[in-house]
């Protein structure tokens, strides 16, 4: 039996000070909100991990303000104004809460740290009235022995999550911030990126990338897949889960083969299936990019993520073929992905009420591969399919398609609208997925080891 300790955690001397929202917090935020209540946990940002042989409590209690004192975005709130406007204060001191379950009796740490880490991520944040980080840990004898740390989506993304991740490791092990910010490029705080982001510089780029993006929704297919015929809206959208121990070493290999990234195989092979399933030769993608790319943004702890949006005119002929293309589109789609998100939401709005057809943006893919691991699995060698969750129906979406690895596989989660794509349908999709990079890595593996 074990009685949860709530401690308060004390931190002092921060950066402080207020401006508008980023992009990135203000497109998160606004998604949240109309959200309904029990969908809200989808877009918090989580991982929770074992520790063998076990860390002393103290020093997990003594990394966490350094933390906070490395990365304004954990003691940020976001605060609505009466003009409709997001605006982000950093405070400069407060208190957070780690909750901590004591295990005595030789309870099992991992089983009592899922219990805690499941609770802790269900819960809502209120962004307006607390900082966005939960931290929670399993002791015994004094040594943690799980550690759950669950933020809100508004304060990071997947990249800056395993940035998070690496440096509380590295404090807990008695390095100092100072270490730490010597050992890299110094990374934009938040009101820093809103402040690029305001500048003429970042209206400019702004104003291009939603431009690109506008050319391409005028010309891409106002519908994919054919349109509903059930009389009724689903209550609930399925998630299936293929997992595959073969996947990571084939796409490695078809990667290599043709010189691309192995995020442009997985799209490839992706818009390969959207198209076969909603029986028409052209797919268009909305991708989820980490917008790494700018300076002072690779390691910055915030969220930077936008929609990249992915056109494939032609998706028949030869796999290998496709493969190219799709990394010269993507990388063309990653260019283009920073921006004002609820300013192209207005414009589309706008052509949509002026009766211009727009290319239809439902179908959602996102590599999280190395950001946010799926949990690991038995250690087979095979494929299995599962249906673990359902989600509630997210309006405006046929599928969206996340991949996730973990170290003996690749996992592709799908959630879907079932009235467009059926069970049988997601399973379809997912096994041809892996059946297409499987084939073409078993063709490529010869040329690609003798080059090797």
């Amino acid at each position: 039996m074990t009685t949860r300790q709530l401690l308060e955690i004390a931190f002092s001397s921060g950066r402080s000070g207020s401006g508008p929202a980023t992009w990135g917090q203000r497109a998160i935020w606004d998604a949240v909100r109309r959200l309904p209540p029990a969908d809200v946990p989808r877009y918090t940002i989580a991982t929770a991990t074992p520790l063998d042989p076990g860390l002393p409590l103290p020093d997990l209690l003594h990394a966490l303000p350094q933390l906070l004192h490395l990365h304004d975005s954990l003691h940020t709130r976001l605060l609505p104004e009466k003009d409709g406007r997001l605006r982000q204060v950093v405070d400069p001191e407060g208190t957070f809460t780690v909750e901590v379950d004591p295990l005595t009796d030789g309870a099992d740490p991992a089983e009592a740290g899922a219990r805690l880490h499941r609770e802790l991520t269900e819960r809502p944040f209120d962004t307006a009235a607390e900082w966005p980080i939960r931290v929670g840990a399993v002791t015994t004898d004094g040594l943690v022995r799980y550690v759950s740390l669950v933020l809100s989506h508004t304060a990071v993304d997947g990249a800056g999550m395993s940035r998070l991740i690496a440096d509380l490791t590295a404090l807990s092990l008695g390095h100092s911030p100072a270490e730490l910010t010597a050992l890299r490029e110094p990374a934009q705080q938040p009101l820093e990126e809103a402040e690029f982001q305001t500048s003429e510089r970042g209206r400019r780029r702004d104003a291009a990338a939603r431009k690109q993006i506008l050319r391409k929704l005028r010309v891409g297919p106002p519908r994919l897949f054919p349109p509903s015929t059930a009389t009724e809206r689903p209550t609930r959208f399925p998630n299936a889960v293929l997992r595959s121990a073969a996947l990571p070493r084939a796409v490695e290999l078809v990667a290599a083969t043709h010189r691309v990234s192995t995020s442009s195989v997985l799209l490839a092979a992706t818009a390969t299936m959207t198209a076969r399933l909603a029986d028409t030769t052209e797919a268009v993608l909305d991708v989820v990019v980490n917008n790494r790319f700018r300076s002072g943004l690779a390691d910055a702890v915030s969220v930077v993520a936008g929609d990249g949006l992915l056109h494939l005119p032609d998706t028949t002929g030869e796999f290998g073929e496709l493969v190219r293309r799709t990394h010269a589109a993507a990388m063309g789609a990653y260019r283009h992905a920073y921006f004002d998100k609820l300013a192209l939401d207005a414009e589309i709005e706008q052509l949509t009420a002026e009766g211009v057809p727009l290319a239809d943006r439902s179908c959602v893919f996102n590599d999280t591969r190395e950001l946010l691991p799926a949990a690991a699995g038995p250690g087979d060698e095979g494929t299995t399919l599962s249906w673990p969750v359902d989600f509630e129906p997210r309006p405006g979406l046929t599928y969206a398609l996340d991949a996730l690895q973990s170290p003996e596989a690749l996992s592709l989660a799908m959630t879907a609208d079932p009235t467009v794509l059926p069970r049988p349908a997601m399973a379809e999709f997912l096994y041809g997925i892996e059946e297409l990079i499987l084939t073409e890595a078993a063709t490529a593996a010869p040329s690609a080891e003798s080059d090797g």
